[in-house]
């Protein structure tokens, strides 16, 4: 009998999402990310199943879907009427969950299941272009309620096992988000966002790139992203940047590859891989 092919160490992601539903509708403005997201899946190693953290649910403790099939959360408002009809129907997968609540439970933290809730746009919009097949079975896990960048590197590096049993961890969110800031709609003022946004992207590219940094000073750069310039105008609030902190703490802050760096709705935008 044959041997069972071994699975390969799965990447960890970070990957902006873009503004709602924008990408799936080819808005022009996000047309680099649209390209980005429908073309990188030819060069990842294919996953069994994936675990995405979105920017978009948040909990006391951690939590994962553990339902089948889980439907669409269609979080977003003022839309054209066909953002309301996208379909994504790829599978959940309850064992996965399972086995993150046990991964959790031995490094003595709690999680807690939710059968009910449905993907949000921060996990169907870039699922959909990376695999539009719908065929590789997603876990949801929710970010925590305390935003703490420290809470968020310690629970994600209990999952880093999760990577050799051909799981595929993709935090989504935005390395810059200030609803006031992107240049939409008449909104924004593109020199502030620009400047902005180059000045928090350096320092986050720094933080994970830079060679000479090692896992334990890239994760305190990660650590004190505050200090950062300009970094609480790029995130009043930081639940779109607590996504990198997962990925990091997956990939336990070993260095990043930069996959994507553009400009997207007037900010400087950044992905990430960890192989």
């Amino acid at each position: 009998m044959a041997a069972l092919k071994p699975v390969p160490r799965m990447p960890a992601l970070c990957v902006p999402h873009g503004g709602g539903p924008m990408p799936l509708l080819g808005d022009p403005t996000h047309s680099s990310l649209i390209q980005w997201l429908s073309t990188m899946a030819k060069d990842l190693p294919r996953p069994l199943s994936i675990l995405t953290v979105s920017a978009h649910w948040e909990e006391r403790q951690p939590t994962v879907t553990s339902n089948t099939q889980p439907p669409l959360l269609y979080d977003f408002y003022g839309f054209p009427e066909e953002s309301y009809k996208i379909q994504y129907d790829a599978p959940g997968a309850p064992q996965l969950a399972q086995r993150i609540a046990g991964l959790l439970k031995s490094a003595g933290l709690s999680c807690d299941f939710d059968s009910k809730r449905g993907w949000d746009h921060g996990v169907f919009v870039p699922l959909k272009l990376l695999y539009p097949a719908a065929d590789i079975p997603i876990v949801e896990m929710s970010m925590l309620k305390s935003l703490s960048a420290e809470d968020h590197l310690r629970l994600r590096e209990a999952l880093t096992p999760l990577r050799d049993e051909g799981v595929m961890i993709v935090g989504s969110g935005l390395s810059y988000h200030n609803m006031q800031g992107f240049v939409f709609r008449g909104r924004g003022d593109p020199i502030t966002t620009k400047t902005a946004s180059q000045e928090f992207d350096a320092y986050i590219q720094d933080a994970l790139l830079n060679p000479k940094h090692s896992p334990q000073q890239r994760r305190q750069l990660l650590l004190d992203w505050e200090q950062g310039p300009s970094a609480r105008l790029c995130h009043p609030r930081e639940e779109h940047l607590l996504p990198l902190m997962v990925a990091a703490g997956a990939a336990h802050c070993g260095q990043a590859q930069v996959t994507f760096d553009e400009e997207l709705l007037g900010a400087r935008v950044s992905g990430y891989i960890w192989n």
